[in-house]
């Protein structure tokens, strides 16, 4: 039964240009996963009318948010029972690192590429209580700097970049743990710079 869903989600939401692009990631980042759906929608059309690509990422980025708000308000509410009936288990450590990073939290995993899941961390945000603003912003331009990389490639690349997407997932996976890197290195020279102002003050 889901499986004609998502076959005819996929059949017609292209038809309907950002409309369906917004509907997918909506659909995609609530409730029915849709891997890569959205993504390759936001390609495709890209490559046939790149001056509406803007447009496409935008449709994506929003419809996606929509989306993670449902499922951060439901988890909010729901709390720690929410947490335990959609993951089987409650993980200390996963709420010390949300307590401790909720920029990170949120950001990286919004903008990271397939395959890194994503939904699981939009749940935790809301049972563990990342500040609405920061899920908010985080979320709204993780989703946007992604699409919009696809985007571009679509409108340069075409059907490469399709192909890109769809078998080369070790690329996503440095991507991912080069931003990982990258925030890491940022937050320690931030820390490392603290004592030396206040020294010289």
């Amino acid at each position: 039964m889901r499986g004609n869903i998502v076959l005819w989600l996929k059949t017609m939401l292209p038809a309907l240009g950002g409309v369906g692009i917004f509907c997918s990631s909506f659909i995609d980042s609530s409730f029915i996963p849709l891997p890569l759906v959205t993504d390759l929608f936001v390609m495709e059309l890209s490559s046939l009318h790149p001056l509406r690509m803007p447009l496409y990422v935008s449709m994506a980025a929003l419809g996606s948010l929509g989306g993670c708000v449902l499922i951060y308000w439901l988890a909010r509410k729901g709390g720690e029972a929410f947490y335990l009936r959609t993951k089987g288990h409650s993980d200390k450590r996963i709420q010390r690192f949300v307590e401790q990073h909720p920029v990170a939290c949120v950001f990286l995993p919004a903008v990271a590429p397939f395959p890194v899941p994503f939904k699981p961390f939009v749940i935790a945000q809301g049972v563990f209580q990342v500040r609405f603003a920061t899920f908010l912003l985080g979320t709204l331009a993780g989703r946007s700097i992604r699409f919009l990389i696809e985007g571009y490639l679509g409108t340069r690349y075409g059907e490469e970049a399709k192909q890109l997407v769809l078998h080369h997932k070790w690329y996503s996976l440095t991507a991912v743990a080069g931003l990982i890197l990258a925030y890491f290195l940022i937050r320690q020279l931030s820390f490392s710079r603290k004592p030396k102002l206040s020294q010289s003050d």
